[in-house]
């Protein structure tokens, strides 16, 4: 058996290839949309991609499922559990097989026993593996998706928090103590291969480790300690990460079953004389740096710097408009695969960030201020002072006349800010901040000043801050 690991940091998104080599065959298991390294590797270790298995709809990326089915053939093993608003629309045309609790599926001699896992999402499956090739009959190892990560558990709150159905957050997470007892009573010697590592909104608390194992698990992961339904669901359901309103358009999409790129699939730099078009219609992002965005920048633009990109993207662009980036050419792909992996479906093109700059188009700026030099004018309330930070942050220590605008929601509370009075806006050390003030600028708060250092240098000069007032973030 091989089994090869592949990582997306900029998502905490794992995945793997699983191959038979008596058969020359193997399955993926929760790939992303970016599919060319499961091909590439194939085809180093002689393999045929013969099938992918999801274990649950996701909805923090796009599956490369369907992009597989359509590249290479090969058949889906997706869930047929849950309710009917969670099943595959997208399986007609595709050689499929539809799982549930109980079933199992081969590649070559290597086995796959299906539980249903429900609690993260209500079709969670997880996949108990046998390698078989030897003549052994117990498991080696299982893909538990987004039930069981390395330290932690999955959120049962998303449905709820991102995709907007009330009352589910309760009962999943019910649910996800009655599966929870089920992965306790593996075996201990089992190996854990979950779908996400730290970083990943999913759940909270995750390992940076890529694998563990079931009976570690049992003994560290503070959310497999509880015996009790009750308490078990108030720690799971308390001080969850902000769910990203993305996550309910990667839902849908990964239902519907994601547009196909193709191979090849690639983007054009643009003609700059459509870049006033391109702002009318658009969202356009420029991930230029923040100390060279705020020197100079097209109005209207928002500024999400590339290594920023796979984080903020999803909460600040216009899904129901094309995007369009300004950057250097260079930067134009891996960018596009990027919001692609996010469901950023129509992406026009980009414009050259020198030639911009040349044109004379980029003549907006902001700018920044030492925290002991904008007191006298916080403390008078001259200024409006807006904190980004996330509510975990804010409860844990904030400043003094502080609004708390979490930046994932500041286009959606844009209305509640002056227009006719400077905005110094602040985050933890300054990133945040820094697009939270393109995001200002480009929706009519011209005269905004970001706090350099942001709230740690505020502290660092001990300057006052208070704990717990009411947060304007939900």
């Amino acid at each position: 058996m091989l089994l090869k690991y592949f990582y997306d940091d900029k998502l905490a998104h794992a995945s793997y290839l699983v191959g038979c080599q008596r058969v020359r065959e193997a399955i993926v298991i929760d790939p992303g949309r970016d599919i060319e390294g499961y091909l590439a590797m194939a085809e180093r270790e002689g393999l045929t991609i013969a099938a992918v298995a999801e274990t649950h709809i996701h909805a923090d990326y796009v599956s490369g499922a369907r992009e597989l089915a359509d590249r290479v053939g090969a058949k889906l093993y997706v869930s047929d559990e849950g309710p009917a608003e969670w099943k595959y629309l997208y399986l007609d045309g595709y050689t499929n097989q539809l799982l549930h609790d109980g079933d199992s599926f081969s590649i070559g001699k290597i086995k796959f026993d299906v539980m249903h896992t429900p609690g993260h999402t209500p079709e969670s499956l997880s996949f108990v593996l046998t390698d078989q090739g030897g003549g052994v009959t117990s498991p080696m190892g299982i893909f538990t998706g987004d039930f069981v990560f390395v330290g932690s558990i999955g959120r049962p709150d998303l449905l709820e928090e991102a995709a907007g159905i009330a009352g589910t957050a309760e009962p999943g997470a019910k649910d996800l103590f009655a599966s929870m007892k089920r992965f306790r009573a593996l075996p201990d010697h089992l190996q854990v291969w979950p779908a996400h590592g730290a970083g990943s909104a999913c759940g909270k608390g995750l390992g940076a480790i890529p694998s563990s194992t079931v009976g570690y698990e049992k003994l560290t992961n503070p959310a497999l300690q509880y015996d009790n339904e009750e308490s078990f669901v108030r720690y799971i359901l308390a001080d969850q990460p902000e769910a990203p309103k993305y996550f309910a358009v990667m839902k849908r999409v990964n239902k519907e079953g994601p547009r196909v790129l193709g191979e090849g699939h690639h983007h054009q730099m643009l003609d700059l004389a459509k870049l006033h078009a391109a702002l009318k219609s658009g969202t356009v992002i420029d991930l230029a740096t923040s100390s060279e965005f705020a020197k100079g920048h097209v109005p209207g633009a928002i500024n999400i710097p590339i290594g920023m990109l796979a984080t903020w993207a999803g909460w600040l662009v216009d899904y129901d408009k094309p995007a369009y980036l300004i950057c250097k050419p260079e930067q134009l792909e891996e960018a596009a695969r990027v919001l692609h992996k996010i469901g950023v479906e129509e992406i026009v093109g980009a414009f050259d960030a020198h030639s911009v700059q040349a044109s004379g188009e980029a003549d907006e700026v902001y700018s920044a201020a030492k925290p002991s030099e904008l007191l006298p004018r916080i403390e008078s309330e001259r200024v409006t002072l807006i904190d980004v930070r996330s509510n975990e942050e804010w409860n844990e220590g904030h400043i003094q006349n502080a609004n708390h605008y979490f930046l994932g929601r500041l286009p959606s509370r844009l209305s509640e800010l002056p227009k006719d009075k400077t905005v110094v806006v602040h985050c933890l050390s300054g990133a945040r901040s820094s697009i939270a003030a393109s995001v200002l600028q480009a929706n009519g708060v011209k005269d905004v000043i970001n706090m350099e250092g942001g709230y740690k240098a505020w502290v660092q000069a001990d300057l006052p801050k208070q704990k717990e007032t009411v947060s304007l973030s939900s």
